[in-house]
């Protein structure tokens, strides 16, 4: 603000002494003294702002994206008039720069890539803008792509990819873990048999053994042969297990049936009743010698 000579400058600020409209110098903050009406003071911010640019382009892969950058940038106190006469719209001029970086670089970049490369993007600009800005007095103190928007119907299709490539994952994962269990659950089948084969055959050990003790002892007690006596526990075994058979109640016996069966079936008929009169008839000489009467001559005695 300038009353009569004395003109009064904000800190933040710079001004610019202009004699005639023509520049003449700069006035620091604080009250300066001027010739008015022919010496005027304007007065330039150097405080930082900010500059907003929403930029639409497109990537490698034809997808379009806005961009939204933030350039945030302040003036040159040394060369406050550079900025001040040589640019006439700092907002525009700057987001001129950033259109033309973000175009430059994002069509060489697939999707993908353009989100990964966010923080190389905004050292791009800022070092593009920077050098553009220089000779104009205007310092820019960073540069920031905040923002990377993408059309809805292609966000649903990513994220949609996303979900198919995470469910592929998962399953692998699981059949991985399926084929763990059963691996694991194969080794222990393995390990069970073997042991249960280890335990039938000192089973079947154990029972031969008792065979073998059996066998010895029945033939230095009894004098008996070992066919015999192998004869002997096998028609003893056949006894028990017919006796389990009729005990059990809910037993059924299966009898073979064909032509063969039923001439098998007669050939031991016949051998039974063979063997029983054989049997009848030396039961009867061995009372004969022993001197026991016959079954009729007692009956008559009686």
């Amino acid at each position: 603000m300038s009353i009569a000579c004395i003109a009064c400058v904000d800190t933040g600020e710079v001004g610019l002494l202009q004699m005639c409209g023509k520049y003449s110098g700069t006035a620091a903050p604080g009250i300066n003294c001027i010739m008015w009406p022919f010496q005027t003071v304007a007065k330039v911010p150097t405080k930082v702002f900010q500059i907003e640019v929403r930029t639409d382009t497109k990537t490698k892969d034809n997808v379009t994206l806005t961009v939204t950058s933030v350039i945030q940038c302040c003036v040159d106190a040394e060369r406050a008039h550079d900025y001040y006469y040589k640019l006439s719209n700092p907002h525009q001029q700057v987001s001129s720069y950033v259109h033309d970086c973000i175009r430059s670089l994002l069509p060489n970049h697939e999707l993908d890539k353009a989100f990964e490369s966010k923080d190389e993007m905004a050292s791009t600009i800022k070092e593009a803008v920077a050098l553009a800005m220089q000779p104009y007095g205007l310092n820019i103190v960073t540069a920031l792509v905040t923002d990377m928007a993408v059309d809805p119907t292609v966000l649903k299709a990513m994220n949609e990819i996303n979900a198919a490539r995470r469910h592929r994952v998962a399953a692998v994962e699981r059949a991985e873990a399926e084929k763990i269990l059963a691996v694991k659950a194969a080794e222990a089948e393995a390990e069970a048999k073997e042991l249960s084969g280890k335990g039938t055959a000192r089973m079947r050990q154990a029972i031969t053994e008792g065979f073998k003790g059996s066998i010895e002892s029945m033939q230095h007690s009894a004098g008996m042969e070992a066919r015999e006596i192998i004869h002997m526990m096998i028609t003893t075994q056949y006894l028990d297990v017919l006796k389990n058979f009729a005990e059990s109640g809910k037993a059924t016996m299966v009898v073979p049936h064909g032509p063969a069966a039923i001439n098998d079936i007669q050939a031991q008929v016949r051998n039974g009743f063979s063997q029983a009169s054989m049997e009848h008839k030396d039961a009867a000489e061995l009372q004969a010698l022993l001197g026991f009467p016959k079954k009729a001559d007692t009956n008559r005695a009686a």
